[in-house]
């Protein structure tokens, strides 16, 4: 079989060179392959504008025989004129790109050339600099120089003025010096001036031409000797210069000393130099104190701190602690006072100034609608704010605490909290009346006074502020307010109408009657109370209300008594803090500041506070963050107080009491503090000594994977008011098993969770007698024992009963029955008046004349109250 197996050879058409090629493997083999040598194509360039392919005909459509098959005219045109466009675009494209680059290095020139002119004015300023600097040391050497010489000349006046001595070299050596000297100083001669005197004394050295070896041995020897001598006298009025300077100051300074002594001088002239007197300065010493805090407080370095600790033997870093009396010893050593404070002490700074009777202004008045629940408390509000809050109301009634500020018609401005009603929102309503000025007590008069009338009545009495009665529902054909006033009367609260001193006013928030004299009554109250307020100080207010929103985070409902709290303010909050990011009124609009007596929605908190909890502006971060750390250190510190002060007898007291005790474990999860703070309060009550509720976890928001865990492991349900499971936690619930309930009025959710502890009681045995059965004789039968032949004397005798011997009215054994039989037959039930046989399970002493007392059990479910 041939290498090219029948086929042709590869090619690419026209006429191409063939040949073969021989290829060469491993192991020998090899094979020979058929290629051919294609004749490169060669382009003609064709004119300009012009398309290829194209014959300069008329149709300009190219030599058809060349054209690919199937292609006909007007598709070819189409191609050469997509092709025509194509470089045209490539045209433009090229010619755009030189644009550019032209531009590009046109920017880069104009760049380069600034940089270099920049350049060059730098260079220039250093020379001239650098010149002027040589001009200075210049003058600066001439005038040593000059200096140098004229206490050489006088060194030479002195020395000249000594007896001279023929005999003695020296006063030769002292000119040779004191000729060298200025010379060596004085600036170089030219060099044709020195070159003539060179000469002459080499000429003058030279001995004579007839004088004899030894003789020119012996004046060379002499003449070396001299020159020494010279070169001695030399170095020794170089070595004495500074001896004949002692009088003029010593060696001179350098052109640099010069400087730095008249900057010296400069800046003593100006102050400059002196060393700055160290301050004293009081230290706040806590009981703790970190050593980079302490070294901030001193003004020192805390490096230096350090040092001083690792001298006393502590080596310790700048982030760590250290007691008070090693930091007062420190303190010390650094030359300041230690002023011994204590953690509490963090909190001087928001403690409140007395106000100067100028400075405060007349406020509007905070009133609290408080009542029984249904009394249309929040429907009075309606009517006054002209809204319709009611109707958003989960059952009509009230379940959180709000807050609102009216304008009256004639100018004036009254904030008003609404509280619940229900039971269970004691906490709410003390809170409200805590923070007002006027309580309005709402009574129907249709259902007159109520438990949490008579709350009320106690809380505005706690917080001593005065009462206005508002009698509703006066439009009802029922009513009788009447009634209302003297039930008042039991509980110590006197109304004008009966010569009393508190307010009353019959309203209808249906019809809206009594308003205007409801308004009224208000404005006259707060008259008498003089309500003023400072609103040019540090904000300080109350928060009546806080939640945990899903887009904005912790929100707050504070209500500002003192002060001007602004955006930008920095606040703590109980064992929270935070910036003012956005303050909302009560219409959800944003405001910039809100002053005394004003209700606003706060966000910027770094967490949720507690309802009730103060609200105070500080100065600086870092205060508001040592307050919030320390309260919550404090309230940590009191937790774990309360735990440790538990003996181990009462722990073991405790856990044998609770080993009886069912426990229902919840976790309840509420959309705003003061619900769960409810909640978990109702929750407490339920039970009695054999179950009760256990409140697992409660809190703010939305239910989280985080509550689906511990509900897993603990076995709880979940309890979500008026919020929701996200989507991740809804669905790690399906998978685990969790149940998860979700309630908006609290009275249901009570009614729940007090049928699911019922659940936990142990059930009631109760007993009821169905007969008596009297023995008559006694049998024993085989496989059986002893049958007792019986007379049923009352009642009925069932096999399924339980039974009860009596000797002599006597109980000597309870049990079940072995068998009942009629003759020989087992039956279900024996009548009154027939006789019967029975056995008993498990027992055989029985004689004639005892009684059977024949009973029934059965479970009754209880339930909690």
């Amino acid at each position: 079989m041939s290498d090219t197996d029948g086929k042709k050879p590869l090619g690419l058409g026209g006429t191409p060179r063939s040949g073969q090629v021989k290829q060469s493997f491993s192991h020998g083999r090899t094979k020979s392959v058929v290629v051919e040598t294609k004749r490169k194509r060669v382009v003609v360039p064709t004119k300009p504008g012009a398309v290829p392919g194209s014959t300069g005909g008329s149709t300009n459509l190219g030599d058809p025989s060349k054209r690919p098959a199937g292609i006909s005219d007007a598709e070819m045109e189409r191609r050469l004129s997509a092709l025509r466009a194509a470089k045209a675009r490539e045209a433009d494209d090229a010619e755009r790109r030189a644009s550019d680059e032209r531009q590009r290095e046109e920017d880069r020139q104009r760049r380069r050339s600034e940089i270099e002119a920049k350049e060059r004015e730098e260079r220039e300023r250093e020379a001239a600099k650098l010149a002027k600097a040589q001009e200075e040391e210049r003058a600066a050497r001439a005038a040593a120089e000059a200096k140098i010489a004229a206490a050489v000349q006088r060194k030479a006046d002195v020395l000249g003025t000594r007896p001279r001595q023929a005999a003695q070299p020296e006063p030769k050596a002292a000119e040779t010096v004191a000729s060298a000297t200025p010379a060596t100083t004085a600036p170089r001669s030219a060099p044709g001036e020195e070159a003539a005197p060179r000469t002459q004394n080499l000429g003058a050295n030279k001995p004579p031409l007839g004088q004899r070896k030894t003789d020119r041995e012996r004046e060379e020897r002499d003449r070396g000797n001299k020159a020494k001598g010279t070169d001695d006298a030399r170095r020794a009025g170089k070595l004495t210069l500074s001896a004949a300077l002692d009088g003029e100051g010593g060696r001179t300074r350098s052109l640099a000393a010069m400087k730095r002594k008249q900057e010296k001088a400069r800046q003593k002239a100006m102050g400059f130099g002196q060393k700055p007197e160290k301050q004293v300065r009081d230290v706040q010493l806590p009981e703790t104190i970190v050593v980079s805090e302490l070294a901030n407080r001193m003004a020192e370095r805390a490096a230096d701190v350090v040092k001083a600790l690792m001298k006393m033997g502590m080596m310790v870093t700048m982030n760590q602690a250290i007691d008070a009396d090693t930091a007062e010893l420190v303190i010390e050593e650094f030359g300041h006072k230690a002023v011994r404070v204590s953690d509490a002490d963090v909190e001087q700074v928001i403690d409140s100034v007395q106000d100067k009777s100028g400075d405060l202004l007349p406020r509007p008045p905070i009133v609290t609608i408080m009542g029984h629940v249904d009394h249309g408390k929040t429907s009075l509000l309606d009517a006054i704010r002209k809204a319709n809050v009611v109707s958003g109301e989960a059952g009509g009634i009230t379940q959180h605490i709000g807050a609102y500020q009216v304008m009256t018609e004639n100018g004036s401005l009254i904030s008003f909290l609404d509280t619940p009603g229900h039971a269970a929102f004691t906490s709410m309503r003390a809170r409200g009346a805590n923070v007002t000025d006027i309580v309005i007590l709402v009574v129907a008069a249709d259902d007159a006074v109520m438990p949490q009338t008579i709350e009320a009545i106690h809380h505005a009495r706690a917080a001593k502020v005065p009462m206005i009665v508002a009698i509703n529902k006066i439009d009802k054909h029922d009513a009788n307010p009447q009634k209302v006033r003297t039930d008042l009367l039991q509980h110590e609260v006197v109304v004008e109408a009966m010569s009393g001193d508190v307010q009353d006013v019959e309203v209808s928030a249906k019809t809206g009657k009594g308003l205007d004299n409801l308004l009224e009554a208000i404005a006259l109250q707060a008259e008498l109370l003089e309500l003023k307020a400072n609103p040019n100080r540090a904000a300080s207010g109350a928060v009546i209300e806080a939640k945990l929103d899903v887009g904005r985070g912790p929100v707050a409902t504070v209500l500002v008594q003192n002060g001007t709290l602004r955006r930008g303010d920095i606040f703590v909050v109980g064992e929270q803090w935070g910036k003012v990011r956005a303050l909302l009124n009560d219409k959800g609009e944003r405001v910039e500041e809100a002053g005394p007596s004003v209700p606003v929605e706060v966000l910027g908190l770094n967490g949720t506070p507690e309802a009730g909890d103060v609200l105070n502006v500080v100065e600086t971060e870092a205060q508001a963050r040592e307050i919030a750390t320390y309260r919550e250190k404090a309230a940590k510190d009191k937790r774990a107080a309360a735990g440790a002060a538990t003996t181990l007898e009462q722990l073991m007291a405790k856990a044998k009491a609770d080993a009886d005790v069912s426990e229902l474990p919840v976790i309840v999860k509420a959309d705003v503090q003061g619900s769960s703070e409810a909640i978990v309060q109702a929750l407490e009550k339920v039970g009695n000594d054999e179950v009760r509720v256990r409140i697992l976890h409660y809190g703010v928001g939305a239910i989280t994977d985080t509550d689906v865990g511990l509900a897993e492991a603990t076995g709880a349900p979940i309890i979500g008011f008026n919020v929701r499971a996200n989507a991740s936690a809804r669905q790690s619930a399906h998978q685990k098993g969790v149940e998860i309930r979700y309630y908006s009025i609290i009275y249901d959710l009570v009614d729940d969770i007090k049928a699911a502890a019922s659940g936990l009681l142990k059930a009631e045995v109760r007993e009821t007698f169905i007969g008596y059965a009297k023995i008559l004789e006694v049998f024993n039968v085989s496989n059986i024992g002893k049958v007792a032949g019986c007379l049923i004397t009352e009642g009925v005798a069932r096999r399924s009963a339980g039974v009860r011997l009596l000797r002599d009215n006597v109980v000597i054994h309870e049990g079940t029955l072995k068998t009942l039989k009629r003759f020989k037959d087992e039956v279900k039930e024996v009548q009154s008046g027939q006789e019967c046989g029975m056995a008993f399970e498990n027992y055989s002493d029985v004689r004639p004349n005892d009684v059977i007392e024949i009973f029934e059990r059965e479970e009754v479910q209880r339930s909690l109250a």
